[in-house]
This record gives C-alpha cells, structure tokens and sequence, in this order.
C-alpha cells in the first residue's frame, strides 16, 4: 500500500515562495520515482497575512497543521513588521508548541563551493551541530524593572532542564552512530562561566556517553569552538549545545560552507511534527526577481525526506545537488549563479532523473 506523507506548506515572507515552490518541485520528483504520495496544504502565514489579518498564527492554525506529517518553511521576516513579532509568533511558537526540541545543522562543504577558510577543502568541512531548541535564553523567562528609566534592569533568564538536556543529548549520541563517521560527539558549552546551566550540561553529556562506548567525546568552550571551526573544522563530527550557542555557531557554519544560500536546517520532534527549513531568511530586497539560490531549501526537503523514513529518496537529492553545484552553477551567491531560481530546481531535478539510468 502506498504511504502518503502530508506536508504543511509555509512558503513566508520574501523569497520564501520562491525558494519552496523550488523544494515542492523536487519532493514531488521523488514521491513519482520511489512509489509514495504527498499531500501538500498551504498555510499563508508571515508578513503580508498579519498585515492584512492582524493575525499571527491562531489556536485553529496550529491544530491544523498539528494533523500534518511535516511542516516546509520557506523564510519568516517582513520589512514592513516591527523585528520580533514574526520571529517569535510564528517560528518560535512552532517551535515551542511541537516541542521540536533539536534544530539540525549539516555543516557540510560540497566540491565546486568555495569557503573562506584557505586551505580547507569538502574533506576537512562535514559536521553537524545538534542544537537544543526549546529551552535556554529563548524560553522567554525574565523581565523588566522600572523599565524607561535610569534605573532600568533587564533580566534575561537560560531555562535548562535535566529532561531538554538529555534527549538533546541522546539524540546527539544517536545520530552520531546513524552518521558514522568520525563517531566523536563535542559539547559546546562554558563551563567557566555559565556554572550552572553548564555544570548541567556536562554531567548528562558524560552521563549519557557511558552508553555509547564506541563514541569518542570532547569538551570545548563557545569561544574557543569558533576559533577550531574556523582554523580546524575537521576535528568535528557532531556537535551538540545549548539554544543560544547552537544560534551562534550555526551562522558560522553556514559561513564556512558557502554561505546561506545553500545552509538547510530542520527543527526536530522526533516523536511528533517537525520543521524543515533554509536558514538564510526572507532576503527582502531579492523578492521577485528570480535570482536567489534554492539549494538550501532543496537540501532542507532532503532532510524532510530523511525524517520521514524515505531515506533513498533524501539521497539522491543530495547527489543531484553535489552534482548541480559541482558542475553547472557559477556562485552560490545571489544573482551569481548563471541560472534563474526556477533553472536551478530545475536542474536539480533533471541530475535527480538522470540518477536513474
């Protein structure tokens, strides 16, 4: 019997609509190719509905796509919508209400990208950073006092619990043996400093390695982490850390392997409803022209794939854009690539088809 995946669609703001309709493109290519079905709904959420609705995302909303399989985000964030609204109405209360407790990184440098970083190569950048997602400095706990005036204080509070600490943890540990690889697991914390939160972290961190003996571990610093990706990225396999820290080096990330436009991420339950999406924004002043790079969003339906248990399918998206960024587009870079937005997917498409002969 036929399996049929339903996938709640939130193209977003900007060049988000672009970017999936590139991604829908491509899932629909491989549900033809390997036997199973989509259902696609659409959720017009973002910028452009709030203005016009005064509504964010509503208790109907999210019981709604609550009955989905998976959500496929394209990019949160209006020009025209104060900085904040969107980005905690919507994507952090997708968050929150799915508990989606891992955002997944692949950090992962492709031949034909080139990197910042001299010397290094697609053999010294190929980590992932599993990041709690739920907990932390972006629980929303603190406030303020005598706020307007000179004697204002801002209190900002990190919520770590031992139960978002270890299944973050585990999981960690999990895809680490899936991934096979370097089988190393860093924490990435401040044990310095931060003596509570981290004293936490650490003692699951090594609690929790007991039971994967086959797994090597290794503790760093947030400070000193960004200078080894930066001067040693191939001493990482998996990275696990906390929100605030996982937010900050997954930029880096993005940066070392090429840059946003080809950086996928997905927010995890995975017990429940998970978030796939690019990582690199609305960009604005692309909107409508044609010119933005799909790639990550593709990779992120390559995730979305994995997740859902069509592990061949997500597979031979990743070897179709290994092939289109080896040998067919110039730059990742917006506008650089030689080809349209559209003619990117496209692409993708046609190396996935011709992966068949």
């Amino acid at each position: 019997m036929t399996k049929t995946h339903k996938i709640a669609v939130v193209p977003g703001d900007g060049t988000g609509p672009e970017v999936v309709a590139e991604g829908v493109k491509v899932l629909e290519t491989l549900a033809e190719i390997h036997g199973f079905g989509l259902k696609f709904a659409d959720y017009p959420l973002g910028g452009d509905h709030y203005r016009a609705t005064g509504e964010i995302l509503s208790d109907e909303t999210l019981a709604s796509l609550g009955e989905s399989d998976a959500i496929y985000l394209g990019a949160i964030g209006h020009p025209d919508v104060k900085p904040g609204i969107l980005e905690k109405g919507i994507l952090l209360k997708l968050r929150f209400h799915f508990d989606q407790y891992v955002n997944l990184r692949p950090v992962k440098l492709y031949e034909g990208v080139d990197t910042p970083l001299k010397g290094k190569g697609p053999e010294d950048i190929d980590f992932v950073v599993v990041r709690e997602n739920t907990e932390g400095l972006y629980a929303g706990a603190g406030g303020h006092l005598k706020r307007g005036t000179p004697d204002e204080v801002a209190v900002q509070e990190s919520i770590n619990t031992r139960k978002g600490v270890e299944r973050c943890i585990r999981y960690a540990f999990e895809y680490c043996q899936k991934r096979d690889k370097a089988k190393k697991v860093t924490l990435c914390g401040k044990t310095n400093v931060l003596t509570f939160a981290f004293d936490l972290w650490e003692r699951t961190f090594y609690e929790v390695a007991e039971e994967y003996p086959d797994i090597r571990t290794d503790y760093a610093h947030i400070d000193a982490i960004c200078m080894w990706m930066v001067k040693n990225p191939e001493w990482f396999d998996v990275i696990v850390t906390d929100n605030m820290f996982g937010d900050i080096i997954t930029d880096l990330g993005a940066m070392i392997q090429g840059g946003m436009g080809i950086a996928a991420g997905a927010n995890i339950n995975p017990q429940g409803v998970s978030m796939f999406e690019p990582i690199g924004g609305s960009a604005p002043k692309y909107t409508g022209k044609g010119i933005i790079n799909p790639i990550a969003a593709i990779s992120s339906a390559q995730l979305l794939l994995e997740t859902l248990g069509e592990e061949k399918a997500g597979s031979m998206v990743e070897k179709a854009v290994m092939k289109v960024l080896r040998n067919d587009i110039k730059d990742v870079a917006a506008g650089k690539m030689g080809f349209t937005t559209s003619e990117v997917g496209d692409l993708v498409v046609e190396h996935i088809r011709k992966n068949l002969g």
